[in-house]
This record gives C-alpha cells, structure tokens and sequence, in this order.
C-alpha cells in the first residue's frame, strides 16, 4: 500500500478549468473537468501530486483511500506543476494537456467515433465508447487494457493477439514516484503459458503451467472469496479474477519492492488486510535449491537433490549454499533406463521443453526413452517432456497439488535385481489370495431358505461371491483407459469412470503399475471391503486379476465425493441443511458399523470429506480402504512407523507418535463434521484474527458463545439454530486432544439422534496452537521425515 504525502488531494484539485462542472462519472467532448466520480462513489479520477510536489500525474483511486492509487495515466511524462488539463477530443481521444497545452498523454485511439463520451466505472476502468452502444466489446479505449501496478477483478493479465496487446503488471519505481520500476508480472512461455514475477531479466516467482482449474505452482490460494479464469483461444490468452462475495474489495498489487499483495477490504471497514502473498516461503523463490534439486519446506535444511542425483560441491551445500545444484551420480542411457514417479510437486520451469497435447502417458513414457536427452516427463495439458538440468522444483505437503513428474534414472539407481524379485513374488503372492479369495466367497455364495414356525415367514442369508471382470470388458469401457473418463487419482493410481453395457456404468480403481504402496493397499482393499455390507459403505462389485493388472470394480457415485459440493462456492448450495445433517448423521452410522457391527473392527484412518462419495440421492458412502486396519475384537489400538493419511484430519497421538484407534477415526470425523458445517477446509483455514486452523476459530467462538458464526453462509435460509449448535458440539467432542476424552462412535450416533440427549462441554481441541508464517499448517519434530502426506516416525525401543 503507497503512502503520498498529505498534501495529495486538496479540497479542490488543482485543475486548469475552463469549463467548471461537478464531478460526475462521465465527460464528453471538449468538456474540461475537476475529476470523475464512479457512479457508486468507489473510484474517483484526477490529478494527483508525486515527489516534491512538482511533478502531477493523472490517476484513479479509491475515493475513501485517497493514497491508493491504482491506475496511472502518464508514469513516465508527469506534468510539471499543478496546472494541467484533462478533455476528451471530438474523435473520441483522451488527452492531458500541459499549462503550454502540449500533450503530455493521450489514449490515442485509432478507431473514430462519432458521439463519443468518457466514463468512469465502478469497476476502476476508464473508458471510452460510443453514446449509442454498451457492453464492453463496444469500448473504443479502456484503462484496464493498460495496468499499471494493480490488477483489479475483471482485469485481464495477458495477450490480446488480435492487436498484438501485451497486459502486464510494472511496480513503482518507489512509493513517491509512480514511473516505471524493475518489477514486472506478467505471463510468459505462449506454448505452456505461466506467471512469472521478475526483476529486470531475473525470474524472482513463478506460478507453474494452468492445468485446468488453477495455476500448479501456487502454494496459496483463497478459494472462498475469488473466481479465477483462464482464457487461451485464438484470440486471446489471459488471466483474471472476480470476487465472490459483493461487500468484499479486494486487489493485487505489485510492490516497489517486488511483492505480490494479495490485500482485501470488508465492507463496513476502514483497514485493508493482507490476505497473502505471492512469495509465501523460500521455496517459492525461483530456484532456490539450485539444478536438479527440491525445496521441502516441511524439512531442515529445506533443499535436497533428486533421486540419483548429488551435490555438485558438497561443500558449498554443508554451508546451506544451494546454487551449484545437484549432479547425476550415474548417466543416462548406459543400460536399461526406469521412471521414479514423484508426486505432489511443482513441476519444472520450461526452460527446455517438448509438449505433445495428444500422447497418452504410455507414448509419452516410450518417447522419452527413446531420446537419451529426455529428463523426465509429466501429464499436463497432453506428455510434457524436459531435456536438461530441471530448475525451480519443490513439494507441496498439501494434497490437493496432485502433480506427479516421472524421473529418468538408470535402473541401476532403482533397486538391485533381488528387489524385483521381491516385487515379482509379492505379486504372486496377491494374486494367488485374490483367485483363493474369489473361490472361497463363490463357495459361501448357497442361498438357504428357513421356515419360521411361529409366523411361516422366510429369511435369507446371502454371501454374495466377487465377480472377476474381463480385462478387456473394462478396458473397452474405459475407452482404453482414457484420461476423459478419469474421476480421480490417489497413490494407488487412477479411478475411471467404465461403462460396460446394459446401462450397467461402474468405478474402476487401476492399481499403477510404478506405484509402490499401491499392491499392499489393493491387497487390503479386497480382503477388507469384500466382507463389509451397509448402506453407507461403498460396494466393492469385483476385481480383475490379469497378468499384471490388478483393479477393483466399485459401484458408480455420480455425484463424486462431497468435497466438490461443500468447498465449491456453486455447487454447495445443493446441500441444504437437512441434506447436510443427513449425511452426517449417514457417514457416523458407517463409520460406527465399521468400529463396532462389522464382523471385523476396522479403523478407517483417512476419513474425510473427499472419501465421502455421494449416490443420486445424495447419500454419503464411506470409501476408500486402502489404508485402513482390521483390529480384533479385544483389541483397541495400534502402533506403526508408517503414519499415513491426511493433514488437517490425523489426530495428534496418530500423527505424531504413530498410535492409532477407533478414537482417531473419531478425531477425524469431528473435522469432516465441522468442515461439512462451516463449508470451509480444516487444512488451510486462514481468518484475519488469529492463525489457528478451523478447530481452532471454532472452539474460540464456542468460548464467546458465537458459534453460529461458523455456519456456511449459504445455509442461512435452510438452518435449524438447535441443531447446527448440537452439531458443533458434537464436532469440538470429537476433536478433543486426548483421545480419553473423545466419545465412541455409538455415542456421537447417538447425541447426533436425539434431541433430548444432555452433551458434555468439549476440551480444548487438538493442534490448538497458532501457526506463524513460516510453517503454516506443517507438522516437524525430531525424528520424522515427511513426503506429501506420508510420514516416517524413527522410533527408539526402550530395553
């Protein structure tokens, strides 16, 4: 935000005027003005002092923030002294005259008009257009083609190729002189186009390539209050924003100093705050840790090289020098070269690059072996391949990233022969229980009819067998396994959507073939959910076991998982709140048949939003298993070395010493339940009063007695005060630190149904510690090492 010295509006701004009039938001020709007003009063236009008060410059602002000025007319030719003029000419140019009237600047139109008029909009753009015509595309000249060091919503950041237009962000020069400085944000790279913040030549930020939704490389987003698009067509590549919500205001500025401002304004308010900023930690910084390695922010030092790479001076990386980067430790193409896929990271910048928007990853995989220079290759807009050193990477510990990048290594780096025996047999091993597994439920599969004496009536006891499905019977109806037909990816692989004919259309789950917990997870999933049958898991309809494909055939949800209705701001409004309690109160009685009715006592241990899955009606069905764990029935918890799951919803004695119950599954489940509330993620929650995470802004309201705050706003209309107020309890129950003070399943059933039921105040939930800028949400203690949402515990046994 610029400070400019007091003295930068007067009462009256110092005009030449020959035609005095009030300030209105619009000018015709030869008219000369004391300045324009928005017609909503949110912007106003005028002549404004920089410096030493001796050069003017024509400018927009906020009319309630005099000193934010978000447009500049004339940055590198002010007037000197206060005596300038601003009109309209008679074929529609803007023009700012000096006291001497030569033209200081001018819009310089080349498009005639005949009844031209100027005007300032709401918006912040100036513009001129024809009396007769409206809309945008009849604007003759706009200020928003041409952005100074703001970008406002409805701007556009990028090309207009039909006149060769190049929109991009300059800085100050400094915060009393608005000429041009050496910071500039703009998109580059017109084959793969990205964000790029640079000083001078220098890349200081880069955002990564758009996949669809969002550029890959941001580590901040604020979903809730923007809508970000991405035009790329023949006429024009851009980037833009608007705002969500009407009584918010908000802008992205370009510092004097390099920063990238995120900064918004509540209505009401008289403070603006800093939402975010583009550089959010070191590893946003371009190439941080040097060629060929990766910045782990959630590790320390945060640099290390790639698999099969080393330092190129050992000595200047002991001294937390990165910038020689890594080296191979063996070359390419000496023998038999593999892929080592990593995922969750920002992908390389394009500095060398070769994109094919219609290879299939399996031609991508072949083409880059074909080429001893090739790199690495990734799927994003089509097969993305890199030749040379790979510059700017880092990983992100949040999961919703899902990046992946295939490393080139000789297959020597990957494991010696013995490993893949191993591998081989554990193959076999799976297989051979599948076909056994397959052989035995067939068996259990004998319907049996009873005669009750007593009332003649029959029951039925069904063990239904686990159909084998036909590897080309899926594959035809995946169309190959198209990525069109993917519905999601996760570390066992990717989920298609299979249609198989006679309107039968199922979920298919494809064990990847480089995915290394991928084997013992399908190995789990069969074995588990082929014995478990309620109406709030999903169902497992069969498998398919051929050569060395391995797949689970699910029922098809074709509403998806819940996370894509209660975190999008469009669709979440389908879930009132009767649906919303419905599908708690669904998820806690799944998840109480797996704790305590099930014949196995399994603990889930990745509950949450997005393994939620919702049918046509809307009902929730708990899926995915491939981590979860069978206790027996005199069991109650376990140990492992090998944490995984999700941030934001492992309970603390989980997460950080690796204990797991049916108490964490509950921890998880308060978070679900408070997120499904509040329509806001646990895992990036950011509130402009405090740096606690949602379980921490919701127990603070609890305390001043102000939970309805939390609500998802768009449940206003739809709410039952008594319920929501139950459900948040319930919720803060579940999230308590200890897991002592945690209730069972049975019992959040339970105060879930009843009205009547007398709750006990919730403890202090877990994690309630405010983060700080630096380490967010990421969890770092002395003997664990952390990858994407894996965690290694190295524990010391006691003798």
């Amino acid at each position: 935000m610029k400070g400019l010295p007091s003295i930068l509006f007067l009462s009256s701004l110092h005009f030449l005027v020959f035609n005095i009039c009030t300030a209105v938001d619009t000018v015709s020709p030869s008219q000369f003005i004391t300045g324009l007003v928005s017609s909503g009063g949110r912007f106003e236009l005028g002549l404004f002092p920089a410096g030493n008060c001796k050069a003017w410059y024509l400018g927009i602002w906020y009319k309630n923030f005099s000193n934010i000025v978000v447009w500049v007319a004339n940055r590198e030719n002010p007037v000197s002294g206060s005596n300038g003029t601003f009109t309209l000419t008679q074929n529609g140019s803007l023009v700012l005259l000096d006291q001497m009237n030569n033209t200081i600047w001018s819009s310089s139109s080349s498009t005639i008009v005949e009844d031209p008029v100027a005007q300032l909009l709401e918006t912040g753009n100036l513009v001129v257009r024809d009396k007769a015509s409206t809309g945008s595309e009849s604007y003759v000249w706009q200020s928003f083609e041409f952005p100074s060091d703001v970008l406002l919503a409805g701007m556009k950041l990028g090309w207009d190729f039909r006149t060769g237009l190049n929109r991009f962000l300059t800085s100050w020069k400094n915060a009393s002189d608005p000429s041009l400085g050496e910071y500039t944000y703009r998109i580059v790279n017109l084959s793969l186009p990205q964000l790029v913040l640079a000083k001078g030549s220098e890349i200081k930020f880069r955002s990564g390539p758009w996949n669809g939704l969002r550029f890959t490389g941001f580590t901040v987003l604020n979903n809730e209050i923007l809508t970000r698009s991405y035009v790329y067509d023949t006429n024009e590549l851009y980037y833009s924003y608007e705002t969500k919500d009407p009584s918010l205001i908000t802008r992205l500025q370009l510092t004097e100093w390099g920063e990238m401002q995120r900064l918004v304004l509540k209505e009401g308010s008289t403070e603006w705050t800093e939402l975010y900023n583009l550089v959010n930690d070191r590893c946003d910084s371009y190439g941080e840790c040097g060629a060929n390695g990766i910045c782990k922010i959630s590790i320390s030092p945060i640099c290390d090289c790639l698999n099969g790479f080393v330092p190129k001076s050992q000595q200047e990386w002991e001294v937390l020098n990165w910038t020689s980067g890594c080296i191979r430790k063996t070359p390419l193409c000496q023998k038999e070269d593999e892929f080592l896929r990593i995922q969750n990271v920002k992908l390389p910048d394009l500095l060398n690059f070769r994109i094919n928007k219609t290879q299939a990853i399996q031609e991508c995989k072949a083409d880059c072996l074909k080429n001893c220079s090739c790199v690495a290759f990734a799927m994003s807009e089509g097969c993305l391949m890199w030749f040379g050193d790979l510059i700017d990477m880092r990983e992100f510990i949040d999961a919703i990233s899902e990046q992946y990048i295939y490393i080139r290594m000789p297959a020597s780096e990957l494991g010696d022969s013995s490993q893949k025996k191993k591998r081989v047999m554990l193959i076999a091993v799976i297989s051979a229980t599948c076909v056994l597994l397959f052989l035995g439920l067939s068996c259990w599969c004998i319907i049996r009819k009873k005669k009750q004496r007593k009332r003649g009536s029959r029951s039925k006891k069904e063990n239904k067998e686990l159909p084998l499905f036909d590897f080309q019977t899926i594959a035809a109806g995946t169309s190959n396994f198209s990525r069109k037909n993917i519905l999601g990816e996760g570390g066992f692989g990717p989920v298609y959507k299979a249609n198989l004919g006679q309107e039968q259309v199922v979920a298919v789950k494809r064990l990847s073939k480089d995915s290394g917990q991928g084997i013992d997870e399908f190995k789990n999933e069969v074995t588990m959910i082929a014995n478990l049958q309620h109406r709030n898991l999903v169902k497992l309809l069969g498998c398919c076991i051929e050569g060395e494909e391995r797949m689970l055939i699910y029922e098809y949800m074709p509403n998806k998982s819940l996370d894509s209705f209660i975190f999008d701001q469009n669709r979440k409004k389908f879930l009132n709140w009767k649906k919303r309690v419905d599908i708690i109160v669904g998820t806690a009685r799944g998840l109480l048949y797996l704790h305590q009715d099930s014949r196995l006592r399994i603990i889930h241990r990745d509950l949450k939003s997005s393994n939620i899955l919702l049918d046509n009606e809307l009902n929730p069905k708990i899926s995915d298993f491939g981590i979860a764990r069978i206790f027996g029935l005199d069991q109650t918890e376990g140990k492992t070395k090998r944490v995984i799951g999700t941030y934001g919803y492992m309970s603390p004695e989980y997460a950080i010493d690796g204990n797991f119950s049916v108490k964490s599954d509950v921890f998880g489940f308060g978070v679900f339940l408070l997120e499904i509330v509040s329509g806001r993620r646990n895992r990036g929650f950011h509130h402009p009063d405090h740096h606690h995470s949602l379980l921490g802004h919701a127990w603070l309201l609890w305390h001043k007695e102000k939970s309805l705050e939390l609500l998802d706003p768009c449940l206003e209309d739809s709410y039952v005060e008594f319920e929501v107020l139950r459900c948040i309890q319930v919720g803060l129950l579940c999230v308590q630190k200890l897991p002592s003070d945690r209730p069972v399943m049975s019992s959040v059933v339970f105060m879930l149904s009843n009205e009547g039921a007398t709750l006990p105040q919730p403890k202090e939930p877990g994690f309630f510690t405010e983060r700080n800028s630096m380490d967010g949400d990421t969890l770092i203690s002395k003997g664990r090492s952390i990858t994407g949402d894996v965690i290694t515990i190295t524990t010391l046994e006691a003798r």
